[in-house]
């Protein structure tokens, strides 16, 4: 399995320089950032000479040609003055101006999407497992049809309509209680510091509604795939085969039906990370927690094309990692595959 992992992290080299490319190129299609700033000059009122939209152009390296800038970014190279470079931990110039670090934003705002992402999934696969079961165990009985239900209007409803439901939920209770029951706004308290563990700890209250929304939105789709897997898996020869022989139903659930209804959802669950993510954008917008997603806003609001960028790059990470993790997964739920 290592020399696997490791075989499939150097494959993820190449797939990701080619995504990274073909992300480049809709950025560039999709906004000039040195027009966008231009255009906000001129709305000021200001006379914009040529002198500032070459000195724009220059700063943000619009200066060169679209297969220029792309190396330029990758790598750095020749450029000296150390703003730009992935390679090189540099992730470019952003039109907020000099001062403006990217890596450092992102930074800051990573650890505030993750924590969001990885409850709001986890959360999503448990709930699916159990309640697919559940389903497919008691198929067609009231249960079964309730959580069908459940399921299906958790699919219909819109995140960003949910989300504003629930945020108004939680305020009406606040002041119904006359106390902060939920915390409704922001990521954290306003000005904590602390150690890492105090700041998770200060976080958590503030994770209730924005987590439940987003695991609400992604585990009805695993439920019903695990659900649909569990009834193939009750159904087949080896299943009736152990039943007939006398093994108890529950040595049955856990050693030969469960085990084997859980390989759809070891495809489902990593790349859940990479749907959550994007529900995320939604999410702290709403919440106004100041995390990737709202930075992804804010860049494309401000056509900033290399904050923009990162952000991309970030996401395809994500699923990529998301991709080894499902495949790892298959080894351990199903021992016929072996990784050679």
């Amino acid at each position: 399995m290592v020399v696997f992992t490791i075989r499939r992290l150097l494959m993820m080299i190449p797939v990701l320089i080619g995504a990274s490319m073909l992300a480049f190129v809709l950025v560039e299609i999709s906004g000039d950032p040195v027009q966008e700033q231009v255009f906000q000059l001129q709305q000021s009122g200001e006379e914009v000479p040529p002198e500032t939209i070459q000195a724009i152009e220059a700063r943000l390296y619009y200066d060169r040609s679209t297969p220029e800038r792309y190396w330029l970014w990758l790598t750095g190279i020749p450029e000296n003055r150390g703003d730009i470079g992935l390679i090189q931990g540099k992730w470019g110039p952003s039109v907020q101006g000099p001062s403006h670090d990217i890596g450092e934003e992102i930074g800051s705002r990573f650890m505030v999407t993750l924590r969001l992402v990885l409850f709001a999934t986890f959360a999503s696969i448990g709930l699916a497992i159990i309640t697919g079961v559940i389903s497919a165990v008691r198929q067609y009985s009231i249960v079964d049809y309730v959580l069908t239900f459940v399921g299906f209007l958790a699919l219909a409803m819109p995140t960003f309509w949910f989300a504003a439901f629930m945020k108004e939920a939680g305020v009406q209770l606040n002041q119904l209680f006359s106390t902060s029951v939920f915390k409704t706004y922001r990521d954290s308290s306003a000005g904590f510091q602390g150690n890492p563990w105090e700041v998770f700890v200060d976080a958590m209250p503030y994770l209730i509604i924005p987590t439940f929304v987003l695991m609400l939105t992604g585990y009805a789709a695993a439920a019903r795939y695990q659900r649909a897997a569990m009834l193939e898996v009750l159904n087949s020869d080896y299943v009736r085969l152990a039943r007939a022989k006398g093994v108890r139903n529950g040595t049955v659930m856990r050693r030969h039906a469960l085990r084997t209804a859980l390989i759809p959802i070891a495809t489902f669950g990593p790349l859940g990370v990479a749907t959550a993510l994007g529900g995320s954008v939604v999410i702290e917008q709403i919440f106004g927690w100041r995390g990737l997603g709202q930075y992804a806003i804010e860049t494309i609001r401000n056509t900033d094309a290399f904050a923009l960028m990162a952000f991309l790059l970030i996401s395809g990470i994500l699923v990529l990692i998301g991709i080894l993790v499902s495949d790892l997964l298959y080894g351990v739920l199903d021992p016929r595959i072996r990784y050679e």
